[in-house]
């Protein structure tokens, strides 16, 4: 009995010894409700770039600074025009400069706020047939829409001409055919996108920080509105965009934002949708007609964010207005999850 009761034993103690020892999770600390306030200031000039668990800005730049921006994926060679400044594209079905001299009479678009591909200003400017690319240097015309106080930032026509090695090569100059630019952009791949300026003169900037960075966009950007009778018509609006890199989101109106807990999220679906934040968390009150008007955050929307590290943080608008009474601050609440 003895013999059979220390094989017994025996045995446990090979079998348990086989089992790997449980990995110790290392705890965080989810820390505090958190405020920022993001200063766009009064005309909204800047682009902010937010980092959620840092709770910080991390690059600021004026949102004039680019005009074109280059996809920089692998395969990949979408164009997108800059709408913070109101800046459309419009294809000329023409494939000489000295064809296009006038914007007239062609039909401007812009880039869904939405931040799908599939119906881009720009849209296919090269095609694959086969083993080959195939460009297809039609001109486009761009306005480049204006800066901050209302001023037209004016013309250009342009021909983008390959995409080769990871960079982009293209052509452009006014439109009565001054100051001809020939021009490339090298793919940054840290960055959801390499950036180009009709007015520096270095051409290539660099205004987004590296995509692993950020979380929110806190900007301008162009969107569709509809009259009261359901007439589409594009507009300048102010808010949120989200980081197009592993950055995920969720809104919601129907809980407390001080009771939501982690296991509230399971209860959402998450979109990539760039605009799911949006412009739609304040309203205007007052009298528009006569320019008596204030704006009143919905603080009872509530935004869940899954960021690139996969935490959870809920996030909400509780105020616009900085310590000055000046417009244009946008002050946040937030808390990871």
């Amino acid at each position: 009995m003895k013999i059979v009761l220390t094989l017994l034993l025996l045995s446990l103690f090979i079998l348990t010894s086989c089992f790997k020892e449980d990995e110790r999770i290392i705890p965080y600390d989810r820390g505090d409700k958190s405020t920022a306030t993001i200063e766009m200031t009064q005309n909204y000039k800047y682009q902010l770039y937010f980092n959620l668990n840092s709770g910080q800005v991390i690059s600021v730049n004026d949102k004039k600074d680019f005009d074109l921006m280059f996809d920089t994926r692998p395969d990949e060679g979408h164009i997108l025009i800059n709408t913070a400044n109101f800046t459309m594209a419009a294809r000329t079905g023409k494939y000489n400069f000295s064809e296009v001299t006038s914007a007239a009479g062609l039909t401007m678009s812009f880039d869904p706020s939405t931040g799908s591909y599939d119906s881009t200003a720009i849209g296919d400017w090269y095609q694959i047939a086969g083993n080959d690319t195939i460009y297809t240097s039609e001109v486009y015309v761009i306005n480049r829409g204006m800066d901050e106080l209302g001023n037209a930032l004016g013309y250009r026509k342009i021909i983008f001409d390959s995409l080769v090695n990871q960079t982009y090569y293209f052509r452009y100059e006014n439109l009565n055919g001054t100051n001809p630019v020939s021009a490339a952009v090298v793919n940054t791949p840290e960055n959801n996108f390499a950036y180009y300026s009709f007015s520096n003169e270095q051409g290539q900037v660099y205004p987004e920080p590296p995509k692993n960075q950020y979380d929110l966009l806190f900007t301008q950007y162009t969107t569709m509105l509809f009259t009261n009778i359901g007439e589409r018509y594009p507009y300048l609006v102010t808010g949120v965009l989200m980081n197009r890199f592993s950055t995920k989101c969720a809104a919601d109106s129907t809980l407390v934002f001080d009771s939501i807990s982690l296991e509230d999220v399971v209860e959402f679906d998450f979109t990539t949708q760039l605009d799911i934040i949006g412009y739609d968390w304040k309203d205007v009150v007052g009298d528009v007609e006569s320019g008596i008007v204030f704006y009143e955050v919905k603080s009872e929307i509530n935004y869940l964010i899954l960021d690139q590290q996969g935490f959870y943080f809920k996030m909400r608008f509780i105020g616009f207005y900085n310590q000055n009474g000046e417009k244009g601050y946008p002050v946040i609440e937030f808390q990871k999850l």
